[in-house]
């Protein structure tokens, strides 16, 4: 017969094999407690004594015993998981906004579930609302979204925060986004401090699209440059920022070409060098580029891309801030934050080619 090894007297031990996994109870039994106060411990209630809860840290850490997520959430009417929504996961930007969003919410024992924007218009589903039925703790979103008209309904009964987008304003919705048309403007001064007169704009869309394109336009005016500015729509990718820079640089297109070129966002930076190498133009000699968000892409030896940075690392942990003050203050007004921006000088810009008139 199978000698147990527990010795007389003492409770049975649980088995962490797979065919048995440890349970609540045989904490309880290990710590000498009741499973209610183990209950407490793993929700960390000051209620219990030290003692107590030392011995209940023990016996999981001696069982292995991992708690039920599920079931936790059900008691603490709480899941600590937060719903991030973005508006597209192949853009880089993002990657940095999410490292910034996770390291506070990770901090204060968060987890994020995150959900592609981009696939909400293709699959006709909401995801917003879906959040909402996976009981998050709170939504962040991210980006510019096609369509924003569920979001209200969803922040009047969710703590939400935007980040990364200045619209739509809701009641209880806070804001965190870049300064962008200060962000323009840094990145068209500096090409107009170079001598450049004739320049381009690749503009984007939604509100921050608009906002870059009102920072050039306004530098441009200011300089007395509003006749040379040009500006030529984009999509924000790198597809779209090489298709409107062929239609920029194209000799077919006629007249004196611009010498330099302010894009949307580093992806449609890149569609430029591109273009530019097809046409046989070198950058920075022919013509100079400033993107736009300062992603790892800008910062590829090769690329080197002039870029102004929207600490879109300081965007994320701003949202988590402020996530985080709207769940213990779901009332309170709503907040519009601005990030300041910098311009990052690299290797893309110079003062425009010979025979080109300098810029007064």
């Amino acid at each position: 017969m199978e000698r147990s090894n527990d010795s007389p007297g003492e409770p049975p031990k649980e088995r962490s094999g797979t065919d048995r996994p440890p349970t609540i109870r045989g904490v309880a039994e290990r710590a000498g407690v009741s499973k209610s106060l183990v209950s407490l411990v793993l929700q960390g209630s000051p209620r219990v004594s030290d003692a107590k809860r030392q011995a209940v840290l023990e016996a999981i850490d001696e069982l292995g015993y991992r708690p039920n997520a599920a079931a936790r959430s059900l008691v603490a009417r709480r899941t600590h998981t937060i719903g991030v929504l973005l508006n597209d996961m192949r853009n880089p930007w993002f990657v940095d906004v999410l490292d910034g969003l996770n390291s506070l919410l990770h901090a204060h024992g968060l987890r994020m579930l995150m959900a592609d924007g981009r696939l909400d218009r293709r699959t006709g589903q909401e995801f917003a609302r879906a959040f909402q039925e996976l009981r998050v703790d709170g939504l962040v979103v991210v980006g510019t979204l096609p369509d924003t008209t569920g979001l209200a309904e969803v922040a009047e009964r969710l703590p939400t925060v935007i980040a990364g987008n200045h619209e739509p304003r809701l009641p209880r919705a806070d804001i965190v986004a870049n300064d962008d048309e200060r962000g323009a403007r840094l990145a068209t001064e500096h090409l107009i401090g170079l001598g450049h007169r004739k320049i381009a704009h690749l503009a984007g869309q939604g509100l921050v699209g608009e906002l870059r394109r009102r920072g050039f336009e306004a530098a441009m005016r200011d300089h007395g440059l509003a006749a040379h500015a040009v500006v030529e729509s984009g999509d924000g990718t790198e597809e779209g920022g090489y298709r409107a820079a062929v239609r920029l640089l194209s000799p077919a297109r006629g007249g004196r070409r611009p010498t330099a070129v302010f894009a949307f966002n580093d992806l449609s930076g890149i569609g430029v060098l591109s273009a530019a190498g097809e046409l046989g133009l070198d950058v920075p000699a022919d013509l100079s580029l400033v993107g736009y968000d300062n992603t790892y892409l800008s910062r590829i030896r090769h690329l080197w891309l002039n870029s102004v940075n929207n600490a879109s690392h300081e965007v994320g942990r701003r949202a988590a801030r402020c996530l985080l003050d709207r769940m213990a203050h779901p009332d309170a007004p709503a907040d519009h934050q601005l990030v300041t921006p910098e311009l990052e000088i690299r290797g893309s810009t110079a003062p425009p080619w010979d025979g080109v008139e300098a810029a007064p």
